[in-house]
C-alpha cells in the first residue's frame, strides 16, 4: 500500500477524504479508530472525509503515519481537489459572462495567434481574460470602462470598445519585453527634430525601423501594429509606469502623410499631456484642449508656421507641391495633406499619387 500510495498523483475532482474511506474499508477501521490513532476528534475525521476540513501540514504529517503514503501525497491531493473546486466555481461564475466573447474580435485574435482557441466557450473567457491580464470580466469591464471612457472621442458608447481594448492591450503586451532605457524628455525632443527627417524617406520599411531606433533611445516604446477590422483607432499613447511611454501607432489610413501626422500627435500627448491618461485617437475627437494643442504641434513640425502663407499660395499641379515639397524638406504627401486639410484641394480627386502606402510587418 506504501508503495501505491507514494507513486500515486491522481487529478481527482473528488476530496482526498475518499481515499482515507477507501483504507478504512482496506484496515477495517471506522472513523473513530482513526481518531483515537491520530489524536483528532472524531468531528474532524468526519469532516476530512468529506472534504469539508482541509489537510494541512499537521493532518498529512499524522495520516502519513497512521495510514501511509507520504506528507507529499496527501498535500498533493488536497491541493488537486481545491483547485479543482476553485475551478468548477470559476466555470459556473464564467458561464454567467458568455456574452462578453461577443463583444471582443475573437475570432481575428484566434487567427493572429494573440490567443489560443478553445471549444468550451467558459475556456475561452479564461484565455481572453489572461490575454488582458485581468481576473473577471467585471474587473474588465471596471479597468478598460475607465481608460476607454477618458479617451478624445464622440459617441464614446458607439465605439466598438472591445475592438479597440484588444488592440491596444496587444500593443502592451508587445511593449512588455523590450528592454527600453528611462524616458528622458530632452532626449526624446531632440529625437522628434531627427524623425522629421526621415519623412522624405517614402520606403516605410526603411522609415519605420529607423522610427523605432530614435524612440527607444530617448525611452520611449513605439509599437505599430496593423488595425483590427472596424477597429476606429490610428494611434494612441499611454505610459506602463512613471518612465515608460508606449507610443501606438496602426496601419488604419495606410498612407505617409497620415501615419506621420498621427506620430507627431501622439508625441505631443506624451511630451504635454497627463501620464495617468490613456490618449486614443480616432474618428470624431472631441475639440478640448489637449486635443487642439496635439493637433497644433503635429501641424507645426510637419510645416512650420512661416510657411503656412506659402501653402495657400500654391499653385495646384503636381510641379508646385513637389518643389515646396523638397524646399521645405518634407514628402509631396505632407504639403497635399496639408492642403487638404485647409480645404485647397479635394480630399479623393486631386493628386492622391503623392501619398505612399504604408506598411506594417507585425
Amino acid at each position: 500500500m506504501n508503495k501505491q500510495l507514494r507513486k500515486f498523483n491522481p487529478d481527482w475532482y473528488v476530496p482526498p477524504g475518499s481515499t482515507i474511506s477507501d483504507l478504512l474499508e482496506e484496515f477495517g477501521w471506522t472513523q473513530t479508530e482513526l481518531a483515537n490513532r491520530t489524536g483528532f476528534s472524531r468531528k474532524h475525521i468526519n469532516q476530512l472525509v468529506k472534504g469539508i476540513a482541509p489537510i494541512n501540514q499537521e493532518t498529512a504529517l499524522k495520516l502519513e503515519r497512521v495510514l501511509g503514503g507520504t506528507i507529499e501525497f496527501w498535500l498533493t491531493r488536497e491541493a488537486h481537489y481545491r483547485e479543482a473546486l476553485a475551478r468548477k466555481e470559476e466555470k459556473e461564475a464564467l458561464g454567467k459572462d458568455l456574452g462578453w466573447l461577443k463583444e471582443l474580435p475573437l475570432k481575428e485574435m484566434i487567427g493572429l495567434k494573440w490567443i489560443a482557441q478553445f471549444r468550451d466557450k467558459t475556456q475561452q473567457i479564461a484565455e481572453c481574460l489572461r490575454f488582458f491580464g485581468v481576473g473577471s470580466v467585471s474587473v474588465w469591464r471596471e479597468k478598460w470602462g475607465c481608460d476607454l471612457a477618458a479617451y478624445r472621442s464622440k459617441n464614446i458608447d458607439k465605439k466598438p470598445k472591445g475592438l479597440i481594448a484588444a488592440w491596444i492591450r496587444q500593443c502592451e503586451r508587445l511593449a512588455s519585453p523590450l528592454d527600453i532605457s528611462p524616458y528622458d524628455e530632452e532626449k526624446f525632443r531632440e529625437a522628434l527634430k531627427e524623425a522629421r527627417k526621415l519623412i522624405e524617406n517614402e520606403n516605410s520599411e526603411i522609415f519605420i525601423p529607423e522610427l523605432r531606433k530614435l524612440c527607444k533611445l530617448s525611452g520611449v516604446t513605439l509599437i505599430t501594429l496593423k488595425a483590427l477590422k472596424g477597429c476606429p483607432i490610428s494611434g494612441a499613447t499611454r505610459w506602463l509606469s512613471s518612465d515608460k511611454p508606449l507610443l501606438m501607432l496602426s496601419d488604419r489610413y495606410k498612407s505617409n502623410d497620415q501615419f506621420w501626422f498621427t506620430f507627431f500627435h501622439e508625441a505631443a500627448h506624451l511630451l504635454f499631456h497627463a501620464k495617468k491618461v490613456l490618449f486614443i485617437d480616432t474618428d470624431g475627437q472631441l475639440d478640448n484642449q489637449d486635443e487642439k494643442k496635439a493637433d497644433e504641434y503635429a501641424s507645426n513640425l510637419l510645416i512650420p508656421v512661416h510657411y503656412r502663407k506659402q501653402i495657400s499660395e500654391l499653385p495646384i499641379n503636381e510641379k508646385s507641391i513637389k518643389e515646396f515639397a523638397r524646399h521645405i524638406g518634407t514628402s509631396p504627401a505632407i504639403v497635399l495633406g496639408k492642403m487638404q486639410r485647409e480645404r485647397l484641394i479635394p480630399w479623393k480627386t486631386h493628386l492622391n499619387k503623392f501619398k505612399i502606402k504604408v506598411s506594417f510587418s507585425d
